[in-house]
């Protein structure tokens, strides 16, 4: 198996370091990591540029224009250009533990996606995240643990015969693409991310129905893969579910019609950035 680890980002680049401190520091590396930029400042490309002389496997990046959020796109050139069979997306806030990437792969599967979950850290320790600290994954760790987006407390520990059980009596709570796994051919089958959801939200959730209605079903990560999130303004609605949102508008059609395949994804890239065939990668 070969892993492509992908990283959207915007205009934070001191968070970018430190994300790519606890990439290199993976006790099983990922093959290469990709990081996607939805229009970031010469700042970015400079950080990545200078991490890739001595990163320890292939450092790649794309960038692309900002015309605003583009999150759907940016992932979707990632997933094109990636070389690995296997992609784990996160986001460029997120300090992941030394077994994120082994978690993943251990509980791969073919036939389903995994969905891992978030320690949401507060603003003092971001701050001091942000300064160097490492992160603590335990119980007891600065975090809100109360938010309705990240890991309940008890789930803020490493604990792999548990995270075995979990798996296969959970079907995955919420959706979110920080923490994220899939077969890259199942991503290809659905066309990826859905690009006319710009702005903020459901682009995630919508894929992950799209590949629920094509069969692959959705595994819970907990007490594995664990991260802890960067805390910072978000920029999501004041009700992610308001209906009147389009990107929520597309979700819901996805749901009631039960669609597979998006008009606008990854095959709009394959030609540029990949070989539009997965089944050569071993």
């Amino acid at each position: 198996m070969r892993v492509s680890l992908i990283i959207p980002v915007y205009n934070w680049p001191q968070a970018l370091a430190r994300v790519l401190d606890s990439v290199a520091g993976q006790r099983r590396l990922p093959d290469e990591v990709i990081v996607t930029d939805d229009g970031s400042g010469d700042d970015t490309s400079a950080l990545v540029a200078e991490s890739a002389r001595s990163f320890p496997v292939p450092l790649r990046y794309l960038w692309q224009d900002d015309l605003g959020f583009r999150a759907a796109r940016a992932r979707n050139r990632g997933i094109a250009a990636a070389c690995g069979n296997y992609i784990i997306l996160i986001d460029g806030d997120m300090l992941l533990h030394p077994a994120f990437v082994a978690d993943h792969l251990a509980f791969a599967e073919p036939g389903f996606f995994l969905q891992g979950g978030r320690i949401k850290a507060t603003d003092t320790a971001t701050a001091r995240l942000l300064d160097g600290q490492s992160p603590v994954f335990a119980p007891w760790s600065a975090a809100d643990f109360s938010a309705s987006d990240g890991l309940r407390r008890h789930y803020a520990w490493h604990a792999p015969l548990l995270a075995r059980w979990k798996t296969r009596s959970s079907s995955g709570g919420r959706v979110m693409s920080c923490n994220m796994s899939f077969w890259r051919e199942d991503l290809l089958k659905v066309n990826g991310f859905d690009e006319r959801m710009e702005g903020y939200g459901a682009e995630d959730r919508e894929l992950a129905a799209r590949l629920g209605n094509a069969g692959i079903r959705r595994r819970a990560l907990k007490w594995a893969a664990l991260a802890v999130h960067l805390e910072h303004r978000s920029r999501a609605q004041p009700d992610v579910d308001d209906m009147r949102l389009p990107n929520n508008r597309l979700f819901r059609a996805t749901q009631q019609e039960g669609l597979v395949w998006c008009e606008r994804g990854i095959a709009d890239h394959l030609v540029e950035l990949g070989d539009g065939d997965a089944s050569d990668r071993a």
